[in-house]
Protein backbone atom coordinates (compact mmCIF):
# COMPACT_ATOMS: atom_id res chain seq x y z
CA UNK A 1 0.00 0.00 0.00
CA UNK A 2 1.29 3.50 -1.03
CA UNK A 3 -0.38 7.05 0.83
CA UNK A 4 -0.40 10.06 -1.62
CA UNK A 5 0.50 12.93 0.65
CA UNK A 6 -0.29 16.43 -1.40
CA UNK A 7 3.36 18.51 -0.74
CA UNK A 8 2.24 21.75 -1.79
CA UNK A 9 2.01 23.54 1.23
CA UNK A 10 1.56 22.85 4.90
CA UNK A 11 2.83 19.97 7.44
CA UNK A 12 3.02 17.22 4.65
CA UNK A 13 6.55 16.12 6.17
CA UNK A 14 4.52 15.24 9.39
CA UNK A 15 1.86 12.93 7.89
CA UNK A 16 4.48 11.18 6.51
CA UNK A 17 5.89 10.58 10.07
CA UNK A 18 3.21 8.94 11.19
CA UNK A 19 2.56 6.65 8.29
CA UNK A 20 5.98 5.44 8.15
CA UNK A 21 5.33 4.43 12.62
CA UNK A 22 2.40 2.55 10.57
CA UNK A 23 4.77 1.17 8.26
CA UNK A 24 2.95 2.37 5.42
CA UNK A 25 4.91 4.01 2.22
CA UNK A 26 4.34 7.21 0.80
CA UNK A 27 4.91 9.59 -1.79
CA UNK A 28 4.78 13.22 -2.00
CA UNK A 29 2.32 14.66 -4.48
CA UNK A 30 2.96 17.46 -6.46
CA UNK A 31 1.95 16.27 -10.09
CA UNK A 32 -0.91 14.76 -10.96
CA UNK A 33 0.31 11.57 -12.31
CA UNK A 34 1.90 10.63 -8.76
CA UNK A 35 -1.38 10.08 -8.09
CA UNK A 36 -1.40 6.77 -10.03
CA UNK A 37 0.55 4.71 -7.76
CA UNK A 38 -1.10 5.45 -4.40
CA UNK A 39 -4.08 3.70 -2.88
CA UNK A 40 -5.14 7.03 -0.49
CA UNK A 41 -4.66 10.43 -0.41
CA UNK A 42 -3.97 13.10 2.55
CA UNK A 43 -4.46 16.67 1.91
CA UNK A 44 -2.96 18.48 4.59
CA UNK A 45 -3.21 21.59 6.78
CA UNK A 46 -1.73 24.96 5.62
CA UNK A 47 -2.96 27.91 4.05
CA UNK A 48 -6.52 26.86 2.02
CA UNK A 49 -6.55 29.87 -0.62
CA UNK A 50 -2.72 29.07 -0.95
CA UNK A 51 -3.39 25.39 -1.36
CA UNK A 52 -6.13 25.60 -3.64
CA UNK A 53 -4.22 28.49 -5.76
CA UNK A 54 -1.19 25.76 -6.29
CA UNK A 55 -3.69 22.42 -6.66
CA UNK A 56 -5.46 24.47 -9.83
CA UNK A 57 -2.24 25.87 -11.24
CA UNK A 58 -0.37 22.29 -10.73
CA UNK A 59 -3.47 20.30 -12.43
CA UNK A 60 -4.26 19.02 -9.21
CA UNK A 61 -7.86 20.22 -8.74
CA UNK A 62 -9.68 17.69 -11.31
CA UNK A 63 -6.89 14.99 -10.72
CA UNK A 64 -7.99 14.80 -7.02
CA UNK A 65 -11.34 14.87 -7.95
CA UNK A 66 -11.42 12.09 -10.32
CA UNK A 67 -8.81 9.93 -7.73
CA UNK A 68 -11.59 10.12 -5.33
CA UNK A 69 -13.75 8.83 -7.06
CA UNK A 70 -12.81 5.06 -6.36
CA UNK A 71 -9.86 5.85 -3.83
CA UNK A 72 -10.02 7.50 -0.33
CA UNK A 73 -8.90 10.68 0.46
CA UNK A 74 -8.36 12.51 4.34
CA UNK A 75 -8.11 16.10 4.94
CA UNK A 76 -6.94 17.87 7.99
CA UNK A 77 -7.82 21.37 9.17
CA UNK A 78 -7.27 23.30 5.29
CA UNK A 79 -7.34 19.66 4.04
CA UNK A 80 -11.04 19.72 5.21
CA UNK A 81 -11.81 23.31 3.78
CA UNK A 82 -10.81 21.80 0.03
CA UNK A 83 -12.63 18.83 0.33
CA UNK A 84 -15.96 20.23 1.40
CA UNK A 85 -19.21 21.16 0.00
CA UNK A 86 -18.99 24.50 0.91
CA UNK A 87 -16.77 27.19 2.47
CA UNK A 88 -19.41 29.38 3.99
CA UNK A 89 -17.37 32.92 5.05
CA UNK A 90 -15.40 33.47 1.74
CA UNK A 91 -16.03 32.55 -2.23
CA UNK A 92 -13.28 29.61 -2.14
CA UNK A 93 -14.39 26.60 -4.68
CA UNK A 94 -13.75 23.72 -3.52
CA UNK A 95 -13.19 20.24 -4.39
CA UNK A 96 -17.04 19.13 -2.81
CA UNK A 97 -16.37 15.97 -1.97
CA UNK A 98 -18.10 15.58 1.20
CA UNK A 99 -21.46 17.09 2.14
CA UNK A 100 -20.12 19.68 4.80
CA UNK A 101 -20.05 23.62 5.17
CA UNK A 102 -17.39 24.89 6.91
CA UNK A 103 -16.80 28.38 8.48
CA UNK A 104 -12.44 28.88 7.93
CA UNK A 105 -10.27 30.06 11.11
CA UNK A 106 -13.66 29.70 12.77
CA UNK A 107 -12.06 29.96 16.61
CA UNK A 108 -10.05 32.81 15.94
CA UNK A 109 -6.60 33.92 15.05
CA UNK A 110 -3.27 32.20 15.39
CA UNK A 111 -2.60 33.57 18.62
CA UNK A 112 -6.29 31.67 19.93
CA UNK A 113 -5.15 27.90 18.61
CA UNK A 114 -5.53 25.74 21.23
CA UNK A 115 -5.29 22.26 22.59
CA UNK A 116 -7.91 20.22 23.95
CA UNK A 117 -9.84 16.72 24.11
CA UNK A 118 -11.68 15.38 21.70
CA UNK A 119 -14.23 12.73 21.92
CA UNK A 120 -13.70 10.03 18.99
CA UNK A 121 -15.73 7.51 18.16
CA UNK A 122 -13.64 4.98 15.92
CA UNK A 123 -13.38 1.43 15.12
CA UNK A 124 -16.48 1.01 17.39
CA UNK A 125 -15.07 2.39 20.45
CA UNK A 126 -15.08 5.65 22.27
CA UNK A 127 -12.01 7.66 23.26
CA UNK A 128 -10.43 10.61 23.54
CA UNK A 129 -7.66 12.18 21.74
CA UNK A 130 -5.78 15.23 21.80
CA UNK A 131 -7.37 17.81 19.16
CA UNK A 132 -4.40 20.58 17.89
CA UNK A 133 -6.37 23.33 16.57
CA UNK A 134 -4.47 25.69 14.84
CA UNK A 135 -6.60 28.53 12.93
CA UNK A 136 -9.01 25.71 13.00
CA UNK A 137 -12.10 25.42 10.63
CA UNK A 138 -15.92 24.53 12.39
CA UNK A 139 -17.93 22.07 10.40
CA UNK A 140 -20.74 24.40 10.77
CA UNK A 141 -23.58 22.12 8.29
CA UNK A 142 -23.57 18.22 8.35
CA UNK A 143 -25.31 16.91 5.01
CA UNK A 144 -26.73 13.35 3.82
CA UNK A 145 -24.45 9.93 4.34
CA UNK A 146 -22.03 11.94 6.84
CA UNK A 147 -20.69 9.77 9.83
CA UNK A 148 -19.86 12.05 12.54
CA UNK A 149 -16.48 10.33 14.21
CA UNK A 150 -15.58 12.99 16.70
CA UNK A 151 -16.59 15.99 18.80
CA UNK A 152 -15.55 18.49 20.69
CA UNK A 153 -18.19 20.28 22.72
CA UNK A 154 -20.98 20.51 20.81
CA UNK A 155 -18.59 20.53 17.18
CA UNK A 156 -18.25 18.18 14.62
CA UNK A 157 -14.11 17.33 14.70
CA UNK A 158 -13.69 14.44 13.21
CA UNK A 159 -16.33 13.16 9.92
CA UNK A 160 -16.72 10.73 6.77
CA UNK A 161 -18.54 9.87 4.08
CA UNK A 162 -17.71 6.34 1.80
CA UNK A 163 -14.32 7.65 0.44
CA UNK A 164 -13.80 10.91 2.14
CA UNK A 165 -12.29 11.49 6.08
CA UNK A 166 -11.71 14.37 7.65
CA UNK A 167 -10.47 16.17 10.99
CA UNK A 168 -11.22 20.14 11.60
CA UNK A 169 -7.88 19.58 14.07
CA UNK A 170 -4.13 18.26 13.28
CA UNK A 171 -3.80 14.84 14.05
CA UNK A 172 -0.06 14.52 12.96
CA UNK A 173 0.86 17.15 15.59
CA UNK A 174 0.64 14.48 18.43
CA UNK A 175 2.26 11.53 19.22
CA UNK A 176 -0.99 9.20 18.52
CA UNK A 177 -1.57 7.15 15.63
CA UNK A 178 -4.87 5.81 15.84
CA UNK A 179 -6.89 8.70 13.83
CA UNK A 180 -3.84 7.57 10.87
CA UNK A 181 -4.46 3.62 11.66
CA UNK A 182 -7.54 4.14 11.17
CA UNK A 183 -7.76 6.14 7.47
CA UNK A 184 -4.97 3.45 6.56
CA UNK A 185 -7.57 0.84 7.32
CA UNK A 186 -10.04 2.69 5.41
CA UNK A 187 -8.39 1.84 2.41
CA UNK A 188 -7.75 -1.67 2.83
CA UNK A 189 -11.28 -1.47 3.18
CA UNK A 190 -11.84 0.17 -0.19
CA UNK A 191 -9.39 -2.04 -2.00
Amino acid sequence: MKIGILALQGGFELHAQMLAILGVDTVYVRKPDQLVSCHGLIIPGGESTTLMKLMREGGLFESISDFAADKPVFGTCAGLIMLAMDSINDNLVTLNLIDLSVERNAYGRQIDSFIDSVEIRINGAIDSFEGVFIRAPKIVAVGEGIDILGTHSDDVVLAENDQVFVATFHPELTNDVRIHQYFVGKIRKSR
